[in-house]
């Protein structure tokens, strides 16, 4: 079962490059001021590019232009990047690396920006992992960054230098606004954007808006009961004669799973965490006496999942969770004797699944094996369980 969900899972993940991401309608400018129609491979960015790959027409062969050769580039309706060579403070804003310079450090780079807002004034991002930079500009003058870095000050405190809001405030500002505005603007995408919209508007600029609509609620709520194949068996290091072999019991899970979806990549990638109630009651004989084991458990199974999209309706999955478990009154009950409590360790689970209409879905899942007396210096177990999913989504 491991080794078929294994080879399932490698063959979706070289499928995955086709799921979903689209050449779609644009266009690039290259050194010489030329506009050049084509369809751009979309893939929903996170980090800002350098490179995109592009077609001349839907049977033309895919080709790659980069930052050196191209302008600008836009899918219409959808995105828009600039190239511009500016100075960007890469200072790191966490904790154990903050230094006693306030002041920005500035390297001159050619980067592809991001357009936000399209207008009179101009708003730009830049994004490499955890780093996030806003740029500007006002009638075509040269992007700057709007200057935003926390450091340690005299007594090692965090501060923060938040020059951006005396640049707005000299460069961006309206007779509507006030202290207050600029007081309570946050370096963020959100209350940028808003700024910037709001100061065209003020001086009756038009203006366009280059950002995505955001699925309205990205997190999803789904009940998922289904059926486990659980094998639980024990060895003793002391004495052979006390191994315990239960052979495989179908039993009945329920979880409850949260899942968010990450605004990238197309939404392919999500974080799920869902607990589950989980059971594995049986019996055997040893030489002198009978065993029962009474297993009860709530899952924790903490992972990631990606989408391979086949359609508009349907899609594939693929999970990846570390599964923590906490056992209530469980043990195993000796006929004659000391019982021996249950006390289990973290595994493993991958699973594959498809998904119809952001409704319906099912899964297959193997979980690793599990130590279930972990307690004991001298026991052994083994407790393993592949499972299928019948999920529904409640919202």
């Amino acid at each position: 079962m491991k080794k078929n969900i294994v080879l399932i899972i490698t063959t979706m993940l070289s499928l995955s490059g086709y799921s979903q991401i689209n050449f779609e309608k644009g266009y690039y400018i290259n050194n010489a001021n030329q506009k050049i129609e084509c369809l751009i491979k979309n893939i929903d960015w996170k980090n800002n590019p350098s490179y995109f790959e592009y077609k001349t027409s839907e049977n033309a062969n895919s080709e790659t232009a980069t930052i050196k050769s191209v302008k600008e580039f836009s899918i219409y309706n959808i995105t828009k990047y600039v190239r511009s060579t500016v100075d960007i403070d890469r200072s790191s804003d966490f904790i154990n690396a903050l230094t006693n310079e306030g002041s920005p450090q500035f390297k001159e780079e050619e980067l592809f920006l991001k357009l936000l807002i399209e207008g009179n004034a101009n708003l730009y991002s830049y994004e490499d992992g955890n780093l996030t930079r806003y740029f500007y500009n006002k009638d075509n003058a040269k992007i700057e960054q709007l200057i935003y870095k926390k450091y340690l000050n005299s007594v090692n405190n965090i501060a923060i230098n938040s020059s951006y809001k005396q640049q707005l405030w000299k460069d961006l500002n309206c007779e509507t606004f006030d202290l207050s505005t600029f007081k309570n603007l946050d370096y963020s995408k959100k209350d940028l954007m808003n700024y910037f919209v709001t100061y065209n508007k003020c001086n009756n600029l038009q203006y366009t808006i280059f950002e995505k609509k955001k699925k309205k609620n990205p997190f999803n709520l789904s009940i998922r009961p289904g059926l486990n194949i659980s094998s639980l068996s024990t060895s003793n290091v002391i004495s052979s004669s006390t191994d315990l072999n239960f052979g495989n019991k179908l039993t009945f899970r329920l979880g409850l799973e949260g899942e968010f979806v990450l605004p990238f990549n197309k939404n392919k990638w999500s974080i799920i965490a869902e607990p589950t109630y989980q059971y594995f009651k049986a019996e055997t004989e040893i030489a002198y006496q009978k065993v029962k084991v009474d297993y009860t458990s709530i899952e924790l199974a903490l992972g990631v999942r990606h989408y391979i999209y086949l359609n508009e309706n349907s899609k594939l999955f693929i999970n990846a969770s570390g599964v923590l478990d906490f056992p209530t009154n469980s043990q195993f009950d000796y006929e004659f004797g000391g019982d021996l409590p249950i006390d289990t360790t973290f595994n493993l689970a991958l699973g594959v699944g498809y998904k119809l209409n952001n409704k319906y879905s099912v899964e297959l899942r193997y979980l690793s094996n599990r130590e279930v007396l972990k307690n004991y210096m001298y026991w052994g177990s083994e407790y393993k369980t592949a499972s299928i999913i019948f999920g529904y989504s409640l919202f």
